[in-house]
């Protein structure tokens, strides 16, 4: 079985340098639905079983505008595992504020999942999100028999840590190959039980020089 996870498309606060979170959203850019059209052709020799969206808005539209995109009928499902990361009092705000004011926090979310303390934040553990969205995945294998083709789409900190938990790297190294770009592909096969890695946060498709604001 062959799984695309798909970042959504960069939004108003992605680009203001904001954390959204599981509750948090904003509208998607206008660059960011050209984006989708690119990633459309990308995936147009793809045969797409089923797609599957977190909830929030930001998700949802990219998983519409890419069906709408590539021209097929292909159906989708919405699965409230596949959302963000909730991050308590952190969403709304400025990554360089919240740098300011709780280094620490911020240093172990995007460097050292271990030392991350959400219980000072009100949000959602690593080990909480791994635990709900693999389990989210592993849903969506079983009802498509274990084979075929499907794209889910979902959120940077949340895809992270899906796909590494499903890789099987502990929360520790939850990190170690970096974050996620907006409208990024990540390739993942599954056969007899095991999940395999063939292609990380594959951006090349969109023919841009990727910013700091693009990635998490």
């Amino acid at each position: 079985m062959e799984l695309y996870f798909v970042r959504h498309g960069k939004t108003q606060w992605n680009l203001e340098g904001k954390y959204q979170g599981g509750h948090g959203d904003s509208p998607l850019l206008s660059e960011s639905l050209h984006d989708i059209g690119l990633l459309a052709k990308r995936l147009e020799d793809v045969e797409i079983d089923h797609m599957y969206s977190s909830p929030l808005p930001r998700a949802k539209t990219t998983a519409e505008t890419l069906i709408k995109d590539l021209h097929r009928d292909i159906d989708l499902s919405i699965v409230s595992d596949l959302r963000e990361f909730d991050l308590g009092i952190m969403e709304g705000r400025k990554f360089s504020e919240l740098e300011r004011e709780m280094p620490e926090v911020i240093y172990a979310f995007r460097h050292q999942p271990k030392d991350y303390d959400y219980d000072l934040i009100r949000g959602e553990s690593f080990e909480e999100v791994a635990q709900r969205t693999t389990g989210a995945v592993q849903r969506i294998v079983e009802a498509n028999h274990e084979k075929g083709s499907v794209v889910i789409v979902s959120h940077g900190a949340a895809l992270v840590t899906m796909i590494q938990s499903l890789l099987g790297t502990n929360v520790d190294n939850i990190r170690k190959d970096g974050g996620l770009s907006n409208t990024s592909l990540t390739h993942l096969q599954y056969k007899d039980g095991q999940y395999k890695l063939v292609e990380w946060n594959e951006t090349g498709y969109l023919h841009k020089k990727l910013e700091s604001s693009d990635t998490i």
